[in-house]
């Protein structure tokens, strides 16, 4: 795989570039654009992301032309500020067009009010979100709030950074692609993923997990799915009890994985909890097993569930969203850069 880093300021780019991996990235695939979004989704998308779209485009043509069996892209990008909401959007709306037989998978940050530094954040996820649904092959979301209640909770760091943070992400991000990598006993690829569990086209958003996130924490070793299914190893910040799980995926890593006994897991799973689970659809757990562990334990579960509790999420930001477009505050600057009321 290859990395592309699209951004406005240099400050983020040279930092990775001068980071202990910045070896591992080409420099030419590295773009950025003499001005900024400035937090304003319609900028990002119209305005000065139409500006850099094409160079960008170029980078992936290049990188795509020197793979030999293409799967897909990963789209990683934040939906709080004007840069990954809007760029992103639009590059996944470019992509789609481009190559429409890939898979498209977006890994998005999404905003929380706990933690916001954006005041026109609900804006700007509002407009990505509907950009989700119509361009990206399936989403994962990552919740600023569980991100930093896993921080604490797991990592046991009080005033958690973006590494600090990153590192849940990073943990996750690997075990999705787990298979694409590494041989296993069972392999799912990124289109196997999203023909199982997409039921139908628009609920494509997933609630992503790993276990374990930290080695400081104990977890049970013999129940490792288990591990999975439990809030606290969750990215998302919502209850799944809340909700219906329409579909699940377990990606389990580990030298000595027995096929039996995560299929005793999985049952014991579906008995137990068998009430927060869609009932008209019979075998909905998707399992893939590599027998390659992670770097930094025995064994690892990487857990994506379509949830209906995901609902959750979107109606806390509908909330924020319905609040300030009630006095119509901030939208001059929308309406300015090209977004019609109507949007």
């Amino acid at each position: 795989s290859s990395g592309i880093n699209a951004e406005w300021p240099l400050r983020p780019g040279n930092n990775v570039k001068n980071s202990e991996w910045g070896k591992t990235f080409n420099p030419g695939n590295f773009i950025n654009g003499d001005s900024g979004a400035g937090n304003n989704w319609a900028k990002g998308h119209y305005t000065e992301g139409a500006e850099i779209s094409d160079e960008v485009i170029d980078v992936i043509r290049k990188e795509s032309e020197r793979c030999e069996c293409l799967q897909g892209f990963q789209f990683v990008h934040s939906l709080g500020g004007g840069t990954g909401s809007g760029l992103g959007t639009l590059l996944l709306a470019r992509m789609m067009e481009e190559y429409p037989d890939r898979i498209n998978s977006a890994f998005s940050v999404f905003p929380s009010n706990l933690v916001s530094d954006v005041v026109v954040e609900p804006y700007n996820a509002m407009f990505s979100i509907h950009s989700l649904l119509n361009d990206a092959g399936q989403c994962f979301i990552l919740d600023n709030r569980a991100l930093y209640d896993i921080c604490r909770v797991q990592f046991k760091i009080a005033s958690p950074t973006y590494k600090d943070l990153n590192r849940a992400v990073c943990k996750t991000m690997t075990g999705v692609t787990t298979c694409l990598r590494f041989p296993g006993q069972l392999n799912a690829d990124l289109r196997k993923l999203a023909t199982n569990m997409i039921p139908f086209p628009r609920l494509k958003f997933f609630i992503p997990g790993y276990s374990p996130l930290s080695q400081d924490n104990r977890y049970d070793k013999t129940n490792i799915v288990a591990e999975l299914f439990m809030k606290k190893n969750m990215l998302a910040a919502c209850d799944p009890r809340r909700g219906k799980y329409l579909t699940c995926a377990c990606v389990l890593r580990g030298a000595n994985l027995s096929m039996r006994e995560i299929d005793s897991q999985l049952t014991n799973i579906k008995m137990r909890e068998g009430a927060f689970f869609a009932e008209w659809i019979p075998n909905n757990i998707k399992t893939a097993v590599c027998n390659v562990p992670p770097t930094d334990s025995e064994e690892s579960g990487t857990f994506m569930g379509n949830n209906t509790a995901v609902q959750d999420i979107f109606n806390r930001i509908i909330e924020q969203y319905r609040k300030m477009y009630s006095k119509r505050a901030f939208t001059h600057w929308y309406f300015s850069e090209g977004v019609d009321e109507m949007e």
